[in-house]
C-alpha cells in the first residue's frame, strides 16, 4: 500500500491521502475481501465461491445451503465454508446473510490474527461501527441478530465476548460493500474490505470502487472466493490530495444526500457540493424555451404529479403489468414534459423507466428515443466519468442499435466504452463486452454509410434468422447498484 498513507482528515476522522500523483483510470489500490457471503434472496442463484450467476449450481451435500458452479468452486471455496457448513447443519439452517459474514469474519480473524495480510492498513477494532448512533428500531433488529448469532456460533470454535460481537455487527452495518456479478450489473452479496473503510465520503468523489472479477487469477490464494475491489482515480490527483468516493448517488438533491448519510452512515456532509447545493436548481428545475420558464407553482404541480405517478407505476411495475406502466408513464411525461426541465430527476426517472419498459416489450424505437433524453440529462448532472453515467450511455447505445438507428448507437457505445475504461479498466468483463460492441457497431457504421439500403436489407435478414431475445425484465427503480455500501433495508 505504498501508494496510500492514513491521515487525520479535518472533520471526518481518519482518511487516506495519496503518496504520489494519479491520472484518470489509475488504480490506486486493489484489496481482497476479508470476507464475503452471498444475499439470502440469491442463495440458490449465485455461486458462493467466485459469485458468479449460473443457471445450474450444484448445491454442497452437507449443509444443503451454499451453491457452487462446480467441483472447482466448490473445492475452491472449501477453506472459508468449512466451518460455516458444520454450524449451519447444527443451526438445522442458514442464518441471515448478516450473521452468516460476522461468522466468517470472525474464523477469519481467530484464524489469521486481526492483521490478515501485509497491504491491510488497519485493523477492524481501529474502525468506527456507530452503534450508539443507531436508532432504536435498528437497534432491535440489531440485538436480534446478535441472539440469533450466539446460537448459531459453534461452541467448538473459539468464544468471544458480547462487545466484540456487536462490534462486528457494527462495522457490516456502516462498512458492509455491495459485492456484485460478475458482470458489475446486480448486487448479489456484501463484503467487508477494511481499507476500503479508511476512504471517506465526498458528493463529487475524485475515486470510484468497482469490483473487478476479471482481474482475479485462475489460481488464488487459500482463500480463493475472496472477492477483489479497486479504488480507481476519476481525473488527476495531485499528491498528498485526500482520497474520497461518494457513499450515495450524485442524482438525490443535496438535502436528500444529506439526510441518506445522517441516516445511514451517521455524518453530515459538508461538501461544497452540499454546502453550495451546487446543480440542485437543475434537478429540480423547470423548462425554459425563449428565455421563458414556467411559474414556480407550475413546477411544484408537475413535481407533485411526477411523485404520484411514480408510486402507480411502482404498484404496476408489481403486478407484472408493463402495458399499463407503459400508459401511466406516457401520460405523466405528456403531462410533465413542458414544464419540467430536461435534467429534472423525476423526468429522467420516467424517461429510465419508459427506456427500461419499452425495451423488454421490444419497442426500440420508442426505446431508444427516451434513452437519449435519459443520457442527455445524465450528462448535466454527473461527473464526466461518473460510472452511472457510462452505464446508462451504454444501455441507450445498445437499444439504439436494436433500433438500428446505427449512428447514434455507435456513439453512445463509444462514449460508455471511454468512461468505463477509466471507471472499470480494460480487464472487466463488462469493458470487454462494450469492446466487442464497439468494434461490431464501427463495423455495422461504415456499411451503413457505404450503402443504407444494403445495410437495412441486411440486417433485417439477419435478425430473421436469429430471433431477437426478449430484454431481462424489468428492475424496480430504486434498484440497481448505485450506492457503494450495503444497508439492511
Amino acid at each position: 500500500m505504498e501508494n496510500v498513507t492514513i491521515f487525520d482528515s479535518p472533520g471526518k476522522g481518519r482518511g487516506l491521502k495519496t503518496n504520489k500523483e494519479f491520472w484518470a483510470g489509475d488504480v490506486i489500490f486493489s484489496e481482497p475481501s476479508l470476507a464475503a457471503v452471498v444475499f439470502d434472496s440469491l442463495a440458490e442463484r449465485i455461486c458462493h465461491s467466485c459469485f458468479r450467476r449460473q443457471d445450474k449450481l450444484q448445491r454442497c451435500g452437507q449443509c444443503k445451503f451454499s451453491h457452487y458452479c462446480d467441483r472447482t468452486c466448490q473445492r475452491a471455496g472449501w477453506a472459508e465454508h468449512k466451518q460455516e457448513c458444520a454450524a449451519i447443519k447444527n443451526y438445522g439452517k442458514a442464518p441471515n446473510e448478516n450473521i452468516r459474514l460476522v461468522a466468517r469474519i470472525m474464523w477469519r480473524l481467530d484464524k489469521d490474527g486481526g492483521v490478515v495480510s501485509d497491504t491491510q492498513l488497519t485493523t477492524l477494532d481501529q474502525l468506527e461501527d456507530h452503534i450508539e448512533d443507531m436508532a432504536e428500531d435498528e437497534l432491535k433488529e440489531f440485538k436480534v441478530d446478535i441472539h440469533n448469532f450466539l446460537d448459531y456460533w459453534p461452541r467448538n470454535s473459539k468464544q468471544h465476548t458480547s462487545d466484540v460481537i456487536s462490534h462486528i455487527f457494527g462495522l457490516i452495518n456502516c462498512n458492509g460493500f455491495t459485492v456484485s456479478d460478475q458482470r458489475g450489473l446486480q448486487a448479489v452479496g456484501v463484503g467487508l474490505f477494511p481499507n476500503l473503510c479508511l476512504v471517506n465520503h465526498d458528493c463529487w468523489p475524485n475515486c470510484t470502487v468497482i469490483l473487478n472479477h476479471g482481474n482475479q487469477s485462475a489460481v488464488n490464494t487459500l482463500y480463493h472466493s475472496q472477492q477483489r475491489i479497486e479504488l480507481r482515480s476519476l481525473g488527476k490527483i495531485a499528491e498528498g490530495e485526500e482520497l474520497t468516493v461518494s457513499y450515495v448517488d450524485f442524482i438525490n438533491v443535496s438535502a436528500e444526500r444529506q439526510r441518506l448519510l445522517k441516516t445511514q452512515y451517521f455524518f453530515d456532509c459538508t461538501c461544497h457540493h452540499c454546502k453550495e447545493r451546487i446543480k440542485d436548481d437543475l434537478k429540480m428545475g423547470g423548462r425554459e424555451e425563449d428565455n421563458v420558464k414556467p411559474s414556480e407553482e407550475q413546477v411544484k404541480e408537475s413535481t407533485e404529479y411526477c411523485l404520484q405517478m411514480l408510486e402507480k407505476m411502482d404498484q404496476a411495475r408489481l403486478k407484472g403489468d408493463y402495458h399499463e406502466l407503459v400508459k401511466i408513464c406516457k401520460e405523466c411525461i405528456e403531462k410533465t414534459e413542458p414544464v419540467l426541465a430536461d435534467t429534472h430527476i423525476y423526468l429522467l426517472r420516467m424517461w429510465s423507466t419508459m427506456s427500461e419498459v419499452q425495451a423488454y416489450l421490444q419497442y426500440f424505437e420508442d426505446a431508444a428515443e427516451y434513452a437519449r433524453k435519459m443520457v442527455d440529462g445524465y450528462m448535466k448532472l454527473y461527473h464526466p466519468n461518473n460510472p452511472t453515467l457510462g452505464m446508462a450511455a451504454m444501455r441507450a447505445g445498445v437499444t439504439h442499435w436494436q433500433a438500428g438507428l446505427i449512428e447514434v448507437g455507435h456513439g453512445m457505445i463509444c462514449k460508455a466504452y471511454a468512461i468505463l475504461m477509466v471507471t472499470h479498466g480494460p480487464t472487466h468483463p463488462i469493458t470487454k463486452d462494450l469492446e466487442s460492441m464497439r468494434v461490431q457497431t464501427e463495423m455495422e457504421l461504415r456499411m451503413f454509410k457505404q450503402n443504407e439500403y444494403v445495410y437495412h436489407s441486411m440486417r433485417e435478414a439477419a435478425l430473421k434468422n436469429r430471433p431477437m431475445t426478449m430484454m431481462h425484465e424489468p428492475k424496480s427503480m430504486e434498484e440497481g447498484i448505485k450506492n457503494l455500501f450495503h444497508r439492511r433495508k
